[in-house]
């Protein structure tokens, strides 16, 4: 039995499960968006399936990434201690973790509705594609973004089986507000990459410029926030969360430097991960007050 939770929380660690925290509060959100409308009703079963879906595509994504990064994680003296290269998780393991979470994945949208079933592929390529990107382009930070977009549109999608504009705005959000925090994040591997023909924006523009890209992008992100939130004419409850999402925006940059990368992984991970759940609560309460 210890060897059995042993091996599930080396899995855990292999696919960073507490990061899910970053995408799966705006498939609520996009969950919830279609919900609001009279014509759609609550459906728990729905529900769970969105999770489930949303946990194995995650898994898929990042299961394939360590698999495809094993050879530059081991080089790497910040990721040599990642399951694969340190032995704990065989890459031959990994490749079946990959396989068995994208096949359910496909799957589950099955049980959803026609339309999620046919997008599963492309959303796997995007998805899976990501970990590719760094080896010929700096944009791939773009690339994460894009697969993480998927989330609220695709639960909205699998509640009406249609596209709108308003979940795509959402969509929008986590594209920029992804790509921005993970240009962040690449900060610490910059000479890394460079040294080993990886591309990423610090490692192609340097840290000064990456910062200041990142903020750009992120400004992108609030007006996108603003979009939305005047587009459904979002309640107190919806600005409020809005103001908290900002302010941690903002946040995560004050304490970045050039100079001083000691609180990346604060900025990365809590700071982010804090205001995605923060901002989707507020949202979700501001829809069911004002339609429910």
């Amino acid at each position: 039995m210890i060897t059995v939770i042993r091996s599930v929380k080396d899995y855990f660690s292999l696919v960073k499960f507490s990061h899910t925290v970053f995408a799966m509060p705006f498939a609520l959100i996009g969950f919830s968006l279609a919900v609001s409308k009279p014509e759609f009703d609550l459906s728990i079963r729905l529900l769970i399936l969105v999770i489930l879906c949303m946990i194995f595509a995650r898994n898929t994504a990042m299961g394939f990434n360590r698999v495809a990064d094993k050879k530059f994680d081991a080089l790497n003296p910040r990721t040599n201690k990642r399951e694969i290269p340190s032995g704990t998780i065989s890459a031959r393991a990994a490749v079946i973790f990959v396989i068995i979470n994208a096949g359910l994945f496909v799957v589950t949208t099955g049980f959803i509705n026609r339309l999620t079933l046919i997008l599963s592929p492309v959303a796997l390529l995007v998805i899976i594609g990501y970990s590719l990107t760094k080896r010929f382009t700096s944009l791939c930070h773009f690339v994460l973004g894009l697969g993480l977009s998927l989330a609220p549109i695709g639960a909205y999608i699998s509640v009406t089986g249609k596209f709108s504009l308003l979940p795509v705005i959402y969509s929008f959000i986590v594209l920029t507000w992804v790509s921005g925090f993970d240009i962040i994040y690449a900060l610490q591997d910059d000479e890394f990459d460079k040294t080993n023909m990886l591309h990423s924006i610090p490692s192609a523009a340097g840290r000064k410029r990456a910062i200041f890209i990142s903020i750009i992008i992120h400004i992108i992100t609030f007006i996108l926030v603003l979009t939305a939130g005047l587009y459904e004419e979002g309640g107190l409850l919806f600005w409020t969360g809005a103001t908290i999402f900002t302010i941690l925006l903002a946040y995560q940059h004050s304490i970045v430097r050039h100079d001083d990368l000691s609180r990346v992984t604060l900025a990365f991970g809590t700071t982010n991960g804090v205001a995605s759940m923060l901002f989707a609560v507020f949202v979700i309460l501001d829809l069911i007050l004002r339609y429910h």
